[in-house]
């Protein structure tokens, strides 16, 4: 694993190298194939991810419609985060856009780290708050074309 694909990801883009090394210890790699699931909407999440190689799709099943992508997630993108930070169930479904590699954390090993090491726990639940401002942002900026649109 490398440290540099670490500190692309942008949860942990502001860790000193001492605290990315920690963050390392508690990696684990896993491999999927194209169009093989990560996850699923409505699962119960226990760890995240970020794409060492390959392209990760996030997407929804839609009523009447079938899937719909949300987006399509690059080397050193991070997702499935919110399910544990929150303990919530997956909110989307990530499936592999093609043949990938992923680091992965656990929710159990990532909370460990965080208490034991507060000043890098501050850093990456900071990083985090950021994160989702952003992706909320766009939400907003989406639901607002959207609404525009069907006025018309």
């Amino acid at each position: 694993m490398d440290t540099e694909l670490l500190k692309r990801a942008q949860i942990f883009k502001d860790l000193d190298d001492e605290e990315v090394e920690a963050v390392l210890e508690i990696c684990s790699e896993l491999t999927f194939k194209f169009g093989q699931k990560i996850f699923r909407e409505g699962e119960r999440g226990n760890r995240l991810y970020i794409i060492e190689e390959g392209e990760v799709r996030i997407s929804r099943e839609m009523p009447g419609s079938g899937e719909e992508a949300l987006t399509v997630l690059k080397p050193g993108a991070c997702f499935g985060e919110m399910a544990v930070f929150d303990r919530s169930e997956r909110s989307t479904d990530a499936i592999a856009n093609v043949d990938c590699k992923l680091i992965t954390i656990t929710r159990a090993d990532f909370e460990m780290l965080l208490d034991f090491n507060r000043d890098l726990g501050y850093k990456v639940l900071w990083a985090v708050v950021k994160l989702l401002c952003e992706r909320l942002r766009i939400t907003n900026d989406n639901l607002r074309s959207f609404l525009a649109m069907s006025m018309f």
